[in-house]
């Protein structure tokens, strides 16, 4: 019997970083694919289409060699030419606005209607208010991430970075591509970079 499953946004990005394709179960691979997903609602099946970064963090026999490591430099300096700052110049935003941001995971998915604002979902992956006890550990803690760095322009880039395309830095991070890809708008990156480095926010207390 075959199994039809929906397409998950984040299912699909962190697929990118699984072990598999470019090898010569490729063609196997790819066809399984294929013929295991379909599209429903705002999930199209371009979700399963990977990126030159995804096939190339999705193949260990390449990532793990010396090929592989010149070709990770390549591939993040390709990142970090696509990352665009903000437009109005402004880094900070709200941080109150930010934490919301953060606790959500909501958006992208195929029960989500087009309008769903997105969530970061930075919890999964990140401690950063004390007061929050569920948050994920694959991620480092982000609390007093400010107080601890500094609020220097070298900071709030580095930051915006991150938040924008973190393959930027390291080709092969499980950490979204939140701006890359347009699950989070300007705004709300502004609005979590606050919530990371506004001397008010409570991470910075």
């Amino acid at each position: 019997m075959k199994i039809k499953l929906l397409l998950s946004a984040t299912f699909l990005t962190t697929l990118s970083c699984a072990a598999f394709a470019q090898s010569g179960l490729d063609a196997k691979f790819q066809k399984m694919i294929s013929e295991g997903f379909r599209a429903e609602g705002i999930a199209g099946l371009d979700r399963i289409k990977q990126d030159e970064t995804q096939k190339f963090c999705s193949d260990p026999k390449l990532v793990n060699t010396k090929q592989g490591a010149a070709k990770a430099i390549e591939i993040q300096k390709m990142n970090m030419a696509s990352i665009i700052q903000p437009t109005d110049g402004k880094y900070i935003g709200d941080w109150k606005n930010g934490e919301a941001i953060a606790q959500s995971g909501r958006g992208a998915t195929w029960s989500d209607k087009p309008d769903t604002v997105n969530g970061g979902g930075c919890y999964n992956c990140h401690e950063i208010n004390k007061k929050e006890i569920s948050y994920g550990n694959l991620g480092p803690s982000l609390w007093n991430y400010g107080k601890d760095r500094g609020y220097s322009k070298e900071v709030l880039v580095y930051t915006w970075n991150r938040i924008n395309n973190s393959k930027a830095y390291n080709a092969c991070s499980n950490m979204p591509r939140f701006g890359h890809f347009k699950l989070l708008t300007q705004e709300q990156m502004q609005d979590v970079m606050a919530l990371l480095l506004d001397p008010q926010s409570p991470v910075n207390q």
